[in-house]
């Protein structure tokens, strides 16, 4: 019993650390034994440790696989680009890394083995906590840091009043006074991984309650916070359409700054994107916002993700009738913004009208790679069009991917290349095409996040903690009486290395018996 009491005093042991603990198999095949069993696995902190690790690599496919809920064009053209893989992308949940099943699954398991490891540690860290400085242990004169010193019994007096001057918790004996100091160093362990916790909790339930929506806006043009003013709309279990604020933004400009160097040319350098926002209660306001300076409007967030160009196009028909004014957005696939894009054309006589086309920013043929841009910036555009005539298939009511062209019943009309103000009249008197003007477009993200302030707060509160498990020495010294008569032996025993313990005791020592010294021994200082 002395020896674990000894062992108990010198080691720090605060609790039971479920990383040490050991798991053994159920006692029996009853379904009790089981459950014990795998409760005992799933709350050990191996098992917390590995499910972090694999959180951590199923997130990483949401960095590699565009994702709907941040870039629904992006995996549109990337369904287009390479259809059977991403039939097997829409079968794991890939498009959609966070909110699948299988990574929900991680998640919850981790929370449960998180609270399971962190509850009772809790417990036993509360009750070290209201319990006293230990004993000291038999053999002082074997720890670290050791002085003897010549006083009598009132020396235990003077080193109680001294310990609680510099404020350690202290607890006195008979025949000794224990100090303790940096306790607050396993409550720091206990904050950070609590912290850890906290942000796992705010992330679902910010998952549960928020939602988020994307949607492609041009220059002059605008949307209302309205499920069906989104291209696509995500929304938690406890969120739907009545948990949208009643707001709408209208793009009035958007502007892009490239470098235009020779290093890194092409990049862009600055956003500016101006905009007039309507709140819930009807006041309109002028606003400005980019992409790392979103937009907030009645707690929801306007995130700016991604830009491109709308060229606009005036479409007259055979008879002469303007059946289309208007700009459509092209996809941009290089870093030079070469875009891709088709404009459909219903209302056309005598035949319906559809058109293929690439948008080029600053347009160059390639010998080798044809029509190609060779800047990101305007600087001298044109769009290469395929016009086709017949039907496109929209009367049947089968709906059609904005960005497709099903030309399965139409003729293809030719092709032809335009640069900013010309006009092409199509063969057999099936009208003209007209390269009016550019506007931009941007791709903007949507949400309200309510877990985000508080994960953030929690991720604040775990650098706290870890800093004070880092930083904070702990360390603990006994003054007890000796062997001899008149003697006091002053030792102390510290968690960790850099903690100064030897000046700690020299102090206490000084206290007790000013003078001059003499070491006796390895460790160990007389007076």
């Amino acid at each position: 019993m002395t020896n674990e009491l000894d062992t108990a005093a010198t080691t720090f042991t605060t609790h039971a650390d479920p990383m040490d603990k050991r798991v053994g198999s159920p006692s029996g095949l009853g379904p009790v034994g089981w459950l014990r069993w795998l409760w005992a696995r799933l709350t050990s902190m191996r098992t917390a440790l590995l499910l972090l690790l694999l959180l951590g690599l199923a997130a990483i496919p949401g960095s590699l696989v565009p994702q709907r809920t941040s870039d629904a064009s992006a995996v549109a053209q990337f369904i287009a680009a390479n259809p059977e893989r991403a039939a097997w992308y829409e079968r794991l949940g890939l498009f959609d890394v966070y909110g699948s099943a299988w990574f929900s699954a991680i998640y919850l398991l981790l929370f449960l083995s998180l609270v399971g490891c962190l509850l009772p540690r809790a417990r036993q860290h509360w009750r070290q906590w209201r319990a006293s400085p230990t004993p000291p242990p038999r053999n002082l004169t074997d720890l670290p840091a050791v002085a003897t010193v010549s006083a009598g019994a009132k020396a235990l007096d003077v080193a109680e009043a001294r310990l609680r001057e510099d404020r350690w918790r202290v607890r006195r004996g008979a025949t000794w006074v224990a100090g303790e100091k940096g306790f607050v160093r396993e409550t720091g362990n206990q904050i950070f991984h609590f912290a850890l916790l906290g942000v796992l909790v705010a992330v679902g339930w910010g998952a549960l309650t928020g939602w988020r929506g994307t949607v492609l806006v041009r220059e002059g043009t605008g949307f209302a916070d309205t499920i069906t003013q989104y291209d696509t709309f995500t929304a938690g279990r406890f969120a739907g359409g009545d948990s949208l604020p009643p707001f709408a933004v209208r793009l009035e400009s958007f502007d892009v700054a490239f470098e235009r160097g020779d290093a890194q040319r092409g990049a862009p350098r600055d956003f500016v994107t101006e905009a007039v926002v309507t709140d819930g209660s009807g006041v309109t306001s002028p606003a400005t916002f980019g992409v790392n300076d979103p937009l907030t409007v009645d707690g929801a967030k306007v995130y700016l993700i991604g830009h491109g160009y709308a060229p606009r196009l005036r479409i007259r028909d055979g008879a002469g009738t303007v059946v289309f004014d208007d700009s459509v957005v092209f996809l941009p696939h290089d870093g030079n913004f070469t875009s891709e894009g088709v404009i459909k054309v219903p209302d056309a006589q005598p035949e319906q009208l559809g058109f293929r086309g690439i948008f080029l920013p600053t347009a160059a043929i390639d010998p080798h790679l044809g029509p190609i841009s060779t800047f990101p910036a305007p600087d001298d555009p044109a769009v290469f069009l395929s016009a086709f005539a017949g039907n496109l298939g929209l009367d049947a009511g089968t709906p059609q991917n904005v960005y497709e062209l099903d030309d399965s019943r139409m003729t293809q009309l030719g092709r032809r290349a335009l640069r900013l103000g010309e006009t092409w009249r199509l063969p057999g008197d099936a009208g003209t095409v007209e390269f009016t003007g550019i506007d931009r477009y941007v791709s903007l993200k949507v949400g309200n996040d309510p877990g985000g302030k508080w994960a953030l707060g929690f991720v604040g509160l775990a650098i706290i903690g870890v800093s004070m498990s880092l930083f904070i020495r702990r360390r603990r010294v006994w003054v007890a009486l000796g062997e001899q008569p008149d003697t006091v032996v002053v030792a102390g025993v510290a968690r960790g290395e850099g903690s100064d313990l030897q000046s700690d005791v020299t102090r206490l020592a000084d206290t007790l018996a000013p003078g001059d010294r003499a070491p006796t021994g390895e460790g160990e200082e007389t007076r």
